[in-house]
This record gives C-alpha cells, sequence and structure tokens, in this order.
C-alpha cells in the first residue's frame, strides 16, 4: 500500500513538472520554436518600422535642399505644380489643357489689387515670418468645430509654397513639406518678390491664373487700371475661384467684397467719393494724369503725398 503511495506521488510529480520543462526549453519542442520565432517576427518589425521612418525622413527632407527656391528672386516660374495639376484635371475631364496666364511686373499691379489681396488672403504678411500662428489656431477650431479639414489660416507665402512645388492635398506629410519650402521662401525671396509671384500664380477662375490674365478676363482691362471695388471682389473670390465669380451675383462675393472695400476705406486707402468719380468716366476722356479732363484734380502736393503713401503701403514696413 505504501510503495503504491509512493509510486503514484512520483508519477504526479513527474507529470507535473513536465510544462516547467517545456516551457524553459529553448533548444527544441514547440513553444522553443515559438519564441525563437517572436524574436525574429519583432526584429523583422523594428527594420521595417526604421526602413519607413527613413523612407519618411528622406522625402521630407529633401524639401530642405530641393527645389531650388533661391532661383526665383530672379527667373519667373513658367508654370507651377498647381497649374500642372489642373491641366491634368481638365484633361480627365474631356476638356483642353491650355492655361491662360499673363506674367506682370509688381510696379504694374494696381496697389488696390495688392491691398485688397493682403486684407482678404494674409493680413499681417508684412509682420510675420512666413506663418500666422494665430490664425492658424483659429482655422484648426473651426475645423473641429465643424469635424473637416477645409478651413484655411495658410498665409500668402505658404500658398505660394504649394502652388509653386506641391498637391492641392491636405493630408499631413504635404503640410509638413510645405512649412520646409515656405521657411525657405521666406528667407530667399524679400516680401515684395513673394507677393508679386503669388499675384501671378494664384488661381483665379476655371483655367485663369494670375491678377493680369484676371483682370482682362473678367473686366477687360489690365491689372494696372482695376479699381478698388473690382479689386475688393476678385480679392473675395480667392477662397476657391471656381465656385465664385467677381463679376457674379454671389451674396458671398457681394458681402466679402464689400467687408474688404470697407476695410480698405477705414485705412484711409480709397477715398470713396473720389474713387467712385473716377470710375463713372470713360478711359478716354480721362487725362495723361488719370483724371477726367476738365473735372477737378487733386492738387499737385496731395497727390505727390498720396503716391509717396502708396509706395510706402506696397514696400510694407
Amino acid at each position: 500500500m505504501a510503495m503504491t503511495f509512493i509510486g503514484i506521488r512520483w508519477r504526479c510529480q513527474k507529470f507535473f513538472s513536465l510544462p516547467g520543462r517545456f516551457f524553459a526549453s529553448s533548444q527544441g519542442g514547440l513553444f522553443g520554436v515559438k519564441t525563437a520565432t517572436m524574436k525574429t517576427m519583432k526584429r523583422t518589425f523594428l527594420f521595417i518600422l526604421l526602413f519607413l521612418l527613413a523612407a519618411f525622413l528622406l522625402e521630407v527632407g529633401r524639401f530642405s535642399v530641393y527645389p531650388n527656391v533661391a532661383r526665383l528672386k530672379k527667373d519667373n516660374p513658367k508654370k507651377t505644380a498647381f497649374m500642372a495639376y489642373r491641366e491634368r484635371e481638365r484633361l480627365a475631364e474631356g476638356k483642353t489643357a491650355r492655361l491662360v496666364q499673363h506674367w506682370v511686373p509688381f510696379a504694374k499691379i494696381s496697389s488696390y489689387a495688392v491691398k485688397a489681396v493682403l486684407v482678404a488672403e494674409d493680413d499681417k504678411f508684412w509682420s510675420h515670418e512666413g506663418f500666422d500662428f494665430a490664425a492658424m489656431q483659429k482655422a484648426l477650431e473651426k475645423d473641429i468645430r465643424k469635424r473637416s479639414l477645409r478651413a484655411g489660416g495658410s498665409t500668402i507665402s505658404q500658398q505660394l509654397a504649394k502652388n509653386l512645388y506641391l498637391s492641392p492635398s491636405k493630408d499631413p506629410v504635404r503640410k509638413l513639406k510645405e512649412a520646409i519650402l515656405t521657411w525657405r521662401i521666406e528667407r530667399n525671396l524679400s516680401k515684395r518678390r513673394i507677393l508679386e509671384v503669388y499675384l501671378n500664380v494664384a488661381e483665379w477662375g476655371e483655367g485663369i491664373f494670375g491678377i493680369e490674365a484676371a483682370a482682362r478676363h473678367y473686366y477687360g482691362k489690365t491689372a494696372g487700371e482695376l479699381s478698388a471695388r473690382e479689386a475688393a471682389r476678385l480679392a473675395a473670390v480667392l477662397p476657391n475661384p471656381r465656385r465664385w465669380s467677381p463679376t457674379g451675383n454671389s451674396r458671398y462675393v457681394e458681402n466679402r467684397s464689400e467687408h474688404i472695400y470697407g476695410i480698405l476705406v477705414k485705412r484711409g486707402i480709397v477715398v470713396p467719393d473720389y474713387e467712385e468719380v473716377m470710375d463713372g468716366i470713360p478711359a478716354g476722356e480721362k487725362g495723361p494724369d488719370g483724371t477726367g479732363g476738365d473735372q477737378p484734380t487733386r492738387p499737385a502736393q496731395d497727390s505727390a503725398d498720396g503716391e509717396e503713401e502708396r509706395q510706402r503701403s506696397l514696400e510694407g514696413p
């Protein structure tokens, strides 16, 4: 009986010790193979993760040296990445890929147009270094409330970086590339040059790029001849120029342009009565100085002071 009990206890001890020896084995057996396999999988996963991280850093980092942004100091871009995107889009829709653009120097753009675009798109343009963090925060808060990614907040420098070199997508990787390019643009180009390039490549309608092409298309005049109200309406449609037309009867364009025009008046950029009188004079009846022949004109000193103020406003602080 005692021998039987001892035999049963020995067999139980041996049985219950098997799992421990089984799990502890690393030289063979099912769980030994599984442990080795898990280690291999971890190494593989870590390798893939590091490879993807390196590829991401390489893809984003290359924009710190490429493209050559400094060339824009003297060279006018013939076609932007956004123009090429619109061409492909038009071809896919069965339309002609031809886009209309007429480059115009900054000095030949109406001061009203320059100021209206700044008011509408980037009122802190002269003071920031490429990023308006307060505007970006407001845009983010608006997106969170509406659960979308539609709000703006981008400065003119950011918009220029996107238009010149990137796609219109809003994914985080593209935004990171945009930030790098914006930083480079701000450090290589003067504010005046940034604004000149932007005004010449911005989209202003279906196949229409640049302020000169927009002025000719919508108002039959050059960019330098735009009135304050015309400039305000052109600036009002910039957020979505293919949806809204400067010459249409959209309530949004009407309200937005009046708001922009009101700011121009408030800041003394526009003298309403004088502006309205000049708009009513046919071009052929205007004198060489742009006034209306026999119409009363401002004193010479006032005109000189106004031109000096105009130049200061264009060049910024």
